[in-house]
């Protein structure tokens, strides 16, 4: 009697310490959210803890570039890229997964037919034969099938989070590539503009110098700074071509002509919402990737805390056969077999407490990625918001200066049209107009490209 209290004050007491095992992954508290935006960058009116569907990130990716030609290679992107094929082939190797895990529960079935031939002292063959089967059923006591189930959820919410990081990672590299394209096409534009003015400058320099208005040293200098610009117009097609040689790899697509349309038809929102840091949890991929990262390793601890539980396994086989143990007169009947074993770890060479071990480092590795992943992503956000204030004052400065250096070439060539200017203050003035003008492009590429980057940053191009 006093065994059997005992017996079963210890199973309740292991039950309870087990208790733990059942618990599904909760998210982590203390996360570093609130802190993740700069204050300065982000309006009060955002700092709320209501959902802002108005937020960047919600917007779909038709809706932010409107270029028809841009939407087009997106798409493009979107059903040839080979990374994002290898993704959503990861994710059915998940689910088939997961279906091998659900039915780790139900009993496995196994036809086990089997014959053979029996000779006595070289009399007569006799033929025996048993068509049966066979059944095992793991039931499960501590939770193993119920979590290795769980952990190979997590594993298909990761793979998922992946194939739709790997989506926005296209989304924005093809917008990306194509502004970059669209900005060399300008600055290409642009130059060759000055290559023509400048050839027209030395055409009319050498008409001078023939005339013997000018000296020698000045039509020299002219055609160096025209060989410069040749050089500099060259440069910048090579890297037109190579850019859109990279848009089309990206697009999975042999390298053929870009129909593209213009820099300046590029629009973004004129007023740009980020939405409450704690959307981050659940918008950006990468962070819902670390997070299931972490769901996964959290289940893979409580598996190897039960394999410290026992396990029980129910069998038992059924079948005819046409030999019940009389080799001459071979009766047949029905033969029927249950077994119940109960398995209780005792001793495995310290293996289990080294598998529980590694599996709670494991976790503490997860989370620590889990929050640095959490990290970054605020990192990124600032750094995009940043961006696109500093573009948008960057390209307004430029603007005035190129607005100020077109009057100031015109003087320069009026003044040395009338000798009273000199040809090196022309030459400055127009090389200035050049590069002020290649910094305008510029910061327009810059602004549109930081949008792209806070798009992404915000978990932008979701299904």
């Amino acid at each position: 009697m006093a065994a059997g209290k005992a017996a079963l004050a210890a199973a309740v007491i292991m039950m309870m310490s087990s208790c733990s095992i059942y618990r599904k992954y909760q998210r982590p508290e203390n996360l570093p959210t609130d802190s993740l935006y700069r204050a300065e960058l982000v309006p009060e009116a955002q700092n709320t803890s209501e959902p802002d569907t108005n937020s960047l990130g919600y917007m779909s990716w038709e809706e932010l570039f409107t270029d028809p030609c841009l939407q087009d290679l997106i798409r493009k992107g979107l059903d040839n890229n080979v990374d994002l094929q290898s993704a959503i082939l990861r994710v059915e190797e998940a689910k088939a997964q997961l279906s091998a895990a659900r039915w780790a529960y139900a009993p496995s079935l196994n036809l086990t037919p089997q014959g053979g031939l029996t000779s006595v002292n070289g009399n007569g063959v006799s033929w025996s034969y048993n068509l049966g089967g066979a059944v095992s059923w793991d039931i499960d006591l501590f939770g193993k099938l119920l979590n290795s189930k769980r952990g190979a959820q997590a594993v298909l919410l990761q793979q998922q989070a992946y194939q739709q990081a790997v989506r926005s990672q296209i989304i924005a590299t093809t917008a990306n590539t194509y502004f970059s394209l669209l900005m060399l096409d300008e600055q290409v534009r642009i130059s060759g503009e000055n290559v023509r003015i400048f050839e027209e400058q030395v055409r009319t320099m050498e008409a001078m110098l023939k005339a013997g208005k000018i000296n020698e040293n000045a039509v020299t200098q002219a055609r160096a700074n025209l060989y410069g610009l040749e050089a500099s117009y060259a440069d910048m097609l090579r890297q037109q071509q190579e850019t859109v040689n990279a848009l089309c790899s990206l697009l999975g697509q042999p390298s053929m002509p870009i129909v593209r349309g213009r820099l300046a038809d590029q629009t973004v929102p004129d007023e740009i919402r980020v939405g409450i840091p704690l959307q981050l949890l659940s918008n950006r991929p990468d962070v819902y990737q670390a997070e299931m990262a972490l769901a996964s390793a959290y289940y893979t601890t409580n598996q190897a805390r039960a394999a410290f539980y026992p396990s029980l396994n129910l069998s038992g086989s059924a079948g005819w056969t046409n030999s019940l143990g009389q080799a001459i007169t071979n009766p047949a009947g029905v033969l029927i077999s249950a077994l119940g074993q109960l398995t209780m770890p005792i001793f495995n060479h310290g293996q289990l407490k080294a598998n529980l071990k590694v599996s709670k480092a494991e976790e503490e590795i997860a989370l620590l990625n889990y929050r640095q992943t959490l990290l970054n992503a605020g990192e990124q956000v600032n750094n995009a918001l940043y961006a696109v204030e500093i573009a948008d004052e960057m390209y307004n400065k430029h603007l005035a200066q190129v607005k100020d250096l077109e009057r100031t070439v015109k003087t320069s060539e009026m003044l040395y049209e009338r000798s009273t200017g000199t040809y090196l203050e022309l030459l400055s003035a127009r090389q200035s107009l050049l590069s002020a003008q290649l910094n305008a492009v510029t910061d327009q590429f810059t602004r549109l490209q930081s949008v792209v980057s806070l798009y992404q940053a915000l978990g932008g191009g979701k299904e």
